[in-house]
C-alpha cells in the first residue's frame, strides 16, 4: 500500500474569507528494418541455387517476416481507467469547494473547484473528466458534455483519493451582433455552490500521462487554465510521498498569463520551488506587464527564447519530455524558436518533433 502525505489546498486569506462560496530523439521500440539487418540474404544468383536445395518448410521459415516488437509505453499508463462513466449514465458527485483564484483586476475569472467522487472515478495525473451542465439546450435536449483537464493529483486535494479538482475560466464574450454570450458549462461550474450536484463522465485521455522515469526532465508549457494537468503532476512530485514514486529529475514550468492577477496557483508553485530548488524551475510570462530586452511583450515563447540553447540541449536527451497545454497559438511560437536552433545542428526541427512525438516525448493538448 502506498504511503502518502498530501499538502492542504493553498488558498489566500482573502479567498478563504470571501462571502462567495468557497469555491533526444524519441526512442520507441525497434523498427522492422533493425530486425532485418541481422538476416544474411544471399546474392541473387546464389539465392536461385539455394532455393532448389531447401525444403518447403525451410523456405517458409526463411521468408517469414520477424514478429513485430510490441511498443512499450514510457508513460504511467498501466492500469489506467478510461470511460468508466458515460453521458447516458454519468457519475453524480457534489461540489465541496469552489473559489475564485484570480485577483480583482484580472481580465476574467478563473475558479478552482473540488468535487466528491468517493473513489468511484479512479483517474490519473494528466487525464480529464467530462461535465454535463444542468438544464437543456435550445432544442430541449440535455447539454453536451465539456471536457476539462483534471487539476488535482490522483489522491485529490484532500489526499484521500475521494475528490477531483478542476481549474475553470468563466467564458463570457460579445458576439458579432453585440450580444453578451456566456459559455454554458463554464458558467454552470463557476456558479456552483457547495453541496450542488455535478454530473461527471470519464476519466479520459492518455496523451498527458506522466512519464514513468522518476529521473526524467519534464518541461511543462502552459497558458492560463492549461496549468491544470501540471498542477496534478507537481502535487505528486513535491507535495506527496509515495513508496513507489519519488521524483528526482527536473520539472521546469513555463506559465503564460496576461496579468499578474491571473497567475494561477502562484503561492503553491513558489512553495514547491522553495521545497525543491534543485528539482523545480519556475518561469512566468506576463504578457501585459513584462517585456524582454528588445521591448517585446513577454509571451511564453518569448520567455522560453531566453533559455533556447539550454532547452535545445535538453531536447536532445532521451529522458526529456515536453508537455504543452493551453492556447493553440503557443505551439507555433515555440516552433519558431526551435527551427533555427535545430538547423545549427543540421536537424530539421519538424521531422525531429515527429520523432519526439513518436517516442512520447512531445505531448500536446491545446484548444
Amino acid at each position: 500500500m502506498t504511503a502518502v502525505t498530501a499538502a492542504p489546498v493553498s488558498l489566500s486569506a482573502r479567498q478563504a474569507a470571501s462571502p462567495s462560496p468557497p469555491p533526444c530523439g524519441g526512442s520507441s521500440s525497434s523498427s522492422s528494418s533493425s530486425h532485418f539487418q541481422f538476416l544474411a540474404y544471399p546474392r541473387r544468383n546464389a539465392a536461385r541455387a539455394l532455393r532448389l536445395q531447401v525444403s518447403t518448410t525451410e523456405t517458409a521459415e526463411t521468408e517469414a517476416a520477424p514478429a513485430k516488437k510490441e511498443k512499450v509505453s514510457k508513460k504511467q499508463e498501466e492500469g489506467v481507467v478510461t470511460n468508466k462513466y458515460k453521458p447516458k449514465e454519468p457519475y453524480v458527485g457534489r461540489c465541496l469547494l469552489n473559489t475564485r483564484i484570480t485577483g480583482d483586476n484580472a481580465p476574467g475569472e478563473t475558479w478552482h473547484m473540488v468535487f466528491s467522487t468517493e473513489g468511484e472515478i479512479p483517474y490519473r495525473e494528466g487525464q480529464s473528466i467530462g461535465v454535463i451542465a444542468d438544464g437543456v439546450d435550445k432544442n430541449g435536449k440535455p447539454h453536451k458534455l465539456r471536457l476539462y483537464s483534471i487539476a488535482s493529483s490522483a489522491l485529490g486535494d484532500f489526499g484521500d483519493s475521494k475528490t477531483v479538482s478542476l481549474c475553470v475560466k468563466r467564458l463570457v464574450y460579445t458576439n458579432d451582433q453585440g450580444e453578451i454570450v456566456k459559455g454554458v458549462c463554464s458558467n454552470f461550474l463557476c456558479d456552483l455552490k457547495p453541496g450542488a450536484e455535478v454530473k461527471i463522465t470519464g476519466p479520459v485521455g492518455k496523451e498527458m500521462l506522466m512519464p514513468k522515469d522518476p529521473n526524467a526532465t519534464i518541461i511543462m508549457l502552459a497558458t492560463g487554465t492549461g496549468i491544470a494537468p501540471f498542477r496534478s503532476f507537481l502535487w505528486k512530485m513535491f507535495f506527496e510521498k509515495h513508496e513507489d514514486y519519488q521524483f528526482n529529475g527536473l520539472a521546469w514550468l513555463f506559465l503564460g498569463v496576461p496579468t499578474s492577477d491571473t497567475l494561477l496557483y502562484k503561492e503553491e508553485l513558489e512553495k514547491m520551488k522553495e521545497k525543491a530548488p534543485e528539482n523545480f524551475r519556475l518561469d512566468f510570462a506576463v504578457s501585459r506587464e513584462q517585456t524582454n530586452a528588445a521591448g517585446e511583450k513577454m509571451y511564453i515563447q518569448t520567455r522560453m527564447a531566453e533559455y533556447k540553447e539550454e532547452l535545445w540541449e535538453l531536447l536532445k536527451k532521451d529522458n526529456t519530455y515536453v508537455y504543452m497545454c493551453g492556447l493553440k497559438g503557443m505551439e507555433k511560437g515555440i516552433d519558431d524558436i526551435m527551427v533555427d536552433l535545430a538547423a545549427k545542428d543540421g536537424v530539421d526541427w519538424f521531422e525531429y518533433k515527429k520523432q519526439l512525438k513518436k517516442g512520447e516525448q512531445w505531448n500536446v493538448e491545446v484548444y
